[in-house]
């Protein structure tokens, strides 16, 4: 099984943009971290960042045919973006929400997900492990399609 990871806006300033909040491990520690979760899960992983909502749209569509699975972390696009919901609906792969914090308990603007209604699941307010129950319960799915 083979999963693209989609990190969205500011995500590649963890570590520095609110500690309180995100902790002040950095984006490549969260790339570490992801890699080593797809390895003891025995599934392959590829991660993407992109600040702009037109290459994480670009980077799903090209998803299509060369992935099995999509996790993904809209981050303030998550609220705003109808794009990306068209994008993960389009190619049709089996997708997982990822919420470092808890959109639910933070600002009433965040309670809204464009990307729940593509999502099979969503794993939110684990840090950094909410990547990893995404790429377990995506690797369980692959076996277990009932899941």
């Amino acid at each position: 099984m083979k999963i693209l990871v989609i990190n969205g806006s500011n995500l590649n300033l963890l570590g520095v943009r609110e500690p309180a909040l995100y902790g002040n491990r950095t984006y490549a520690d969260l790339v570490r971290f992801i890699e080593a979760s797809a390895r003891d899960a025995g599934v392959e992983v590829e991660v993407f960042q992109s600040n702009h909502e037109g290459a994480l749209v670009d980077r799903i569509q090209a998803a299509r045919g060369v992935f099995d699975a999509l996790v993904v972390n809209a981050a303030a696009y998550t609220h705003t973006s109808v794009a990306i919901l068209d994008a993960l609906k389009a190619v049709g792969l089996p997708t997982v929400e990822v919420h470092l914090t808890n959109p639910a308990k933070r600002e009433r603007f965040r309670h809204v997900s464009f990307v729940k209604p593509a999502a099979l699941a969503t794993f939110a307010g684990l840090g950094f492990g909410s990547y990893s129950r995404a790429i377990r319960y995506l690797a369980a799915r692959a076996t277990n399609p009932k899941l």
